[in-house]
């Protein structure tokens, strides 16, 4: 049987830093991860174009918000306070195999950055989950009408 135990906000958070920092996570490897990654991005033959057209001249602003929000993901930082479900809905060209596209330079970069093997496997644990979730935001579930598409 599995055991619940509860935990305040400020045990939770203590125990994700403390998870992250076993890890190797900082906010040095998290820059070197963003910066990496999003350079990848921009040279994929499909992903680049995509979020050329989305970001234009704005990386320097675009790779903040993501180092926020990869920080606030892996070490409960709280720095990202955006909204990444309406961010994508206005990018009609993102279609679901992106997704997959996506995930899998996460994961090569998170593989070619990463101290642990573990640091890749908590990392995209989270990738995966925001993946689904902003899938079934923009796509809806399979079968279903896509909301707002």
């Amino acid at each position: 049987m599995t055991r619940t135990q509860l935990r305040t906000a400020e045990e939770r958070r203590r125990d994700i830093q403390q998870t992250a920092a076993a890890l190797g996570i900082d906010d040095a490897y998290i820059d070197e991860l963003v910066e990496t990654f999003y350079g990848r991005i921009r040279k994929d033959a499909t992903l680049g174009p995509i979020f050329d057209r989305a970001i234009g001249d704005n990386w320097g602003p675009h790779l903040a918000t993501m180092k926020n929000f990869w920080a606030s993901v892996a070490m409960n930082a709280g720095r990202y306070s955006g909204k990444p479900v309406p961010a994508h809905q206005k990018h009609r060209t993102i279609q679901p195999e992106h997704f997959d596209i996506w995930l899998g330079l996460f994961r090569s970069t998170l593989e070619d950055t990463a101290a642990k093997p573990a640091t890749v496997l908590y990392f995209m644990e989270r990738a995966e989950r925001i993946a689904k979730s902003l899938q079934l935001a923009l796509f809806g579930i399979p079968g279903l009408e896509a909301p707002g598409r």
